[in-house]
């Protein structure tokens, strides 16, 4: 693990799905096959680069834990100043700027993927925000966790 600065927003478009740990298993898998099928990096030309974001957010009890509902969506990182709307059946959302826990899965992994998630959300020496955190999946099968911490006392 390695805790950085996000110092600006992430903007994703993509795919949404709305679930709940209790089904997770059996509801994550079909949306990144719908998400392969969408072929999204040609419907978004201004995307920054070909990585692939998996965001976690609205959660139902944000701010407090990942239990309840919460939105997942898949998709390309996009410019935060891009006015116009996602395209058709896509969304919007943003991970704001904060200090994140980085946990790396190995290299081209995406079956540890699952088991890293449980690994994080069993520490208890993380403030998490639960707000938005996400997984960065990179060309060269690089693949990071990206989980949102509050502040601690005395920083910004």
């Amino acid at each position: 693990m390695q805790i950085i600065q996000q110092p600006q927003a992430l903007h994703v478009v993509g795919i949404a799905l709305r679930t709940h740990n209790g089904e997770a298993f059996e509801t994550i898998p079909p949306h990144w096959a719908a998400f392969g099928q969408a072929q999204l990096a040609k419907r978004l030309p201004h995307r920054l680069s070909d990585d692939v974001y998996a965001v976690y957010t609205n959660f139902e009890n944000a701010g407090t834990d990942n239990s309840g509902r919460y939105t997942l969506v898949i998709g390309h990182a996009v410019p935060g100043h891009t006015p116009e709307l996602p395209p058709e059946g896509l969304t919007h959302v943003v991970a704001p700027a904060s200090t994140r826990a980085v946990f790396p899965v190995e290299r081209g992994r995406i079956d540890l993927v699952g088991a890293a998630w449980q690994a994080i959300w069993q520490r208890t020496d993380l403030k998490k925000t639960t707000l938005a955190d996400y997984e960065r999946y990179q060309p060269d099968g690089s693949i990071h966790i990206h989980i949102g911490l509050a502040p601690t006392p005395g920083t910004p």
